[in-house]
């Protein structure tokens, strides 16, 4: 990041399988954002559809139209605009952020970790590459959901030089301090900022909590979400991070060779 800007979290209760009307929610949303200045918004997980597992091969075949859409929204408002969808894979999908920058695709990454408790294995992928996207913000670090459970990882993307992480997510009831507790340790550890987008409302089966947010490098809880649909948004700047990185030396006082 060379300079600060306003980012956002887009949280909403995506309905299970109907792509028509989470892209509708989505497109309302990132214009209000625009309206605001914003400039990189992040949208949960399988924001098209969900985890609509019995449809979910089928519903994959619309995300190039849906990447495609993104990408049009994104150039007309001057914004970056990141979120996983199913990507087609053969027999199964891959759950795939798509970094989309004012109108270009600046990278993609598949989930690495798989939530085996909710059977994610069995109906999808995990990729097998990180990705750090050069974008007009900054350099974008990106994880999905259950990734913030893997430190490694984190501290790979913040190694690669990512300014910020993003974490689209799908994180259900009851472990909402989990939630908070590793999104704060994240950007703590790594002395960077976090945006998470959580859905919020019932989806399917399960109840999610919502409590998108946007953290600083020290901790701090810039922005919050609550337990039902809204954007929410903070002003980034590059110079807070840098001053609290020479302040506690955490990267230059590594022991690489010990661990």
């Amino acid at each position: 990041m060379k300079k600060p800007i306003k980012a956002a979290a887009v949280q909403f209760n995506i309905a299970l399988g109907d792509v028509d009307a989470n892209l509708a929610h989505v497109t309302d949303a990132l214009r209000r954002l625009a309206q605001e200045g914003v400039e990189l918004a992040v949208l949960p997980e399988m924001w098209s559809c969900g985890f609509a597992y019995r449809e979910l091969n089928a519903l994959a075949r619309r995300t190039p139209e849906l990447v495609a859409r993104l990408k049009e929204l994104s150039r007309e408002l001057s914004m970056v605009v990141v979120g996983s969808l199913p990507e087609p894979h053969g027999d199964k999908v891959f759950n795939t952020a798509y970094v989309i920058d004012r109108g270009e695709l600046a990278g993609s990454y598949r989930k690495l970790h798989l939530f085996s408790l909710m059977g994610e294995d069995r109906s999808l992928d995990s990729g097998d590459s990180i990705l750090v996207a050069q974008t007009s913000v900054g350099k974008i670090g990106t994880m999905i959901c259950y990734d913030l459970r893997f430190p490694e990882l984190a501290r790979r993307l913040a190694l690669e030089g990512a300014d910020l992480i993003v974490v689209p997510g799908e994180w259900p009831k009851p472990r909402e301090e989990h939630w908070r507790t590793l999104l704060r340790a994240r950007a703590i550890e790594n002395q960077l900022f976090v945006i998470a987008a959580n859905c919020c409302g019932v989806v399917g089966k399960l109840d999610f909590f919502g409590q998108s947010m946007i953290i600083g490098p020290k901790g701090e809880i810039l922005d919050e979400g609550g337990y039902q649909n809204c954007e929410l948004s903070a002003r980034l700047d590059p110079a807070e991070m840098i001053r609290w990185r020479e302040s506690i030396t955490c990267f230059k006082d590594r022991r690489p060779d010990c661990y």
